[in-house]
């Protein structure tokens, strides 16, 4: 398998995901939706990732990844580094918090910013692919 394949993979399994956030917002499983939106965006960072040939296996390095190898770089906007790192705090509150309430408005902020992130994802992936040594 190429690294190629690896990230048109990956890429496909955020999209997936993305529908899973979406169906869980419709299910008003809004800790849910929050979770799948979260992974929606890693995975696309991952994707993306795979051409750079760098992975993690915690969440906060292939953040770090991400930011070091694709946002400085200037291959995918700074703007959107924020949703994965707020997107990754949320869904730990989901997840793990005591006491936590996820709501409709939550969930619907980050199925949005995982829309924008994961669709900005795909136009990197293109363009990354089709460059000089891509």
């Amino acid at each position: 398998m190429t690294r190629q394949n690896l990230a048109e993979y990956r890429m496909e399994r955020a999209k997936e995901i993305l529908v899973e956030a979406k169906d869980s917002l419709e299910q008003s499983h809004f800790g849910l939706a929050v979770n799948r939106s979260y992974y929606a965006m890693f995975t696309s960072a991952r994707a993306l990732l795979a051409l750079e040939e760098v992975d993690s296996s915690k969440h906060s390095g292939v953040i770090s990844l991400f930011n070091q190898h694709l946002v400085k770089s200037g291959l995918f906007p700074a703007g959107f580094s924020k949703f994965l790192r707020e997107a990754k705090n949320i869904r730990e509150d989901a997840d793990y918090g005591d006491f936590v309430k996820i709501t409709r408005t939550d969930a619907e902020t980050q199925i949005d910013r995982a829309k924008e992130f994961v669709a900005e994802a795909e136009r990197a992936l293109a363009r990354i692919i089709e460059s000089p040594g891509g």
